[in-house]
């Protein structure tokens, strides 16, 4: 099996801009999307995002996770109050979320390694290095700080 995935947190609006957002925090995105540039009617993207992102290969999904609450811990607290801000301009909420997306098969992805951990040990195909992941209680609370939902999106490549 073939797996490729990143990690990205992402504040989104409507109605306030990536750049206001910018100003806002203080804090220089790693990406941006500006709403309706790419199709004005029906916009596409629908909203203007501000983004941190881990597209790091090799790293589980909770290493790129855990490189991205390790850069924003210190402002989940101004995140929050911010997410829900915009929640309150857009009239709904979702303003923030943590996004995990992995592409399975997709042939520039990461191949399995199928060395055992151990010399001796074999490692059995199907038992990919970047399967499995888990969040521990410091991500949670970074979640709960930033009012953030955690969406997992899987895809078969092609």
């Amino acid at each position: 099996m073939i797996v490729s995935q990143y990690v990205y947190f992402a504040l989104s609006s409507e109605r306030v801009s990536a750049a206001e957002i910018t100003a806002r925090l203080g804090i220089e995105p790693d990406e941006i999307a500006v709403r309706g540039s790419r199709v004005v009617s029906p916009p596409r993207p629908a909203s203007h995002h501000w983004k941190i992102a881990c597209r790091t290969p090799g790293l589980t999904v909770d290493e790129q996770i855990d490189r991205i609450v390790d850069r924003l811990f210190d402002h989940a607290e101004r995140i929050g109050e911010l997410a829900a801000e915009l929640d309150a301009i857009d009239g709904e909420p979702g303003a923030s979320v943590l996004q995990v997306v992995r592409v399975f098969e997709n042939p520039h992805g990461e191949e399995e390694d199928l060395t055992g951990p151990v010399e001796g040990l074999e490692k059995l195909p199907g038992q990919h290095q970047l399967l499995g992941w888990h969040i521990d209680a410091r991500v949670l609370e970074f979640l709960r700080l930033t009012r953030a939902a955690l969406d997992v999106d899987e895809y078969a490549y092609g």
